[in-house]
């Protein structure tokens, strides 16, 4: 049902909201986790409609409400999180994902950002817990701006890299925090690199 539903949106989106995609050999094969700042809605559907491997996202619960997107997002990968609770149900659901050998994309901010610098707000837990308590990468994505009609969107993907130095630490909010230090910091490096590359082509 995934490819079909994918098929199916595919050709109105790429027309609608054209994307392109760089740096796309740095997703490894095998579990990892894809963490991204957040524009807009329409982010995890980009991203799926321009690779053909199944990827599944945390959406939060209330972009379930209009049962015809509900439908359409849930045969996309979403994961239903309520975003007002330590929701257990998802945080297991993501885990799964992963130790099933699949992909999951998550934006670590928890909120979208649409400062003029594209820079990253506070990065959550989120991403460092599930990526130590699955022993799987993480492959840092930036998306350069706000997905507008019929303007392109550039969407880049930094190195995979692991937090394997935490793995064998207590997860308490302490070495959480440092972990998802790391998290931004590599973020970071790779919107630094994107915009400076930006600047340079105009």
């Amino acid at each position: 049902m995934f490819h079909f539903v994918q098929i199916l949106a595919a050709l109105p989106v790429k027309i609608l909201f054209p994307a392109k995609l760089i740096g796309k050999e740095n997703i490894p094969k095998g579990p990892c986790i894809i963490a991204s700042n957040h524009t807009s809605n329409a982010d995890s559907v980009l991203l799926i409609v321009n690779t053909w491997e199944k990827k599944f996202f945390l959406a939060k619960k209330e972009l379930f409400k209009n049962k015809l997107f509900g439908w359409f997002i849930k045969h996309m990968g979403a994961i239903k999180i309520d975003r007002q609770s330590s929701d257990v149900g998802a945080i297991k659901k993501s885990l799964k994902v992963l130790k099933e050998g699949k992909k999951l994309v998550i934006f670590p901010e928890g909120t979208r950002t649409n400062n003029e610098n594209m820079e990253l707000g506070q990065v959550k837990h989120g991403v460092s817990m599930f990526a130590i308590k699955a022993k799987v990468p993480i492959v840092p994505m930036f998306i350069n701006r706000k997905p507008k009609l019929f303007r392109r969107t550039k969407i880049y993907f930094g190195k995979p890299f692991t937090l394997e130095e935490f793995y064998t630490q207590k997860l308490d909010n302490e070495n959480l925090e440092n972990a998802s230090q790391v998290v931004a910091k590599k973020m970071n490096e790779l919107r630094d690199c994107a915009l400076n590359s930006l600047t340079k082509k105009s």
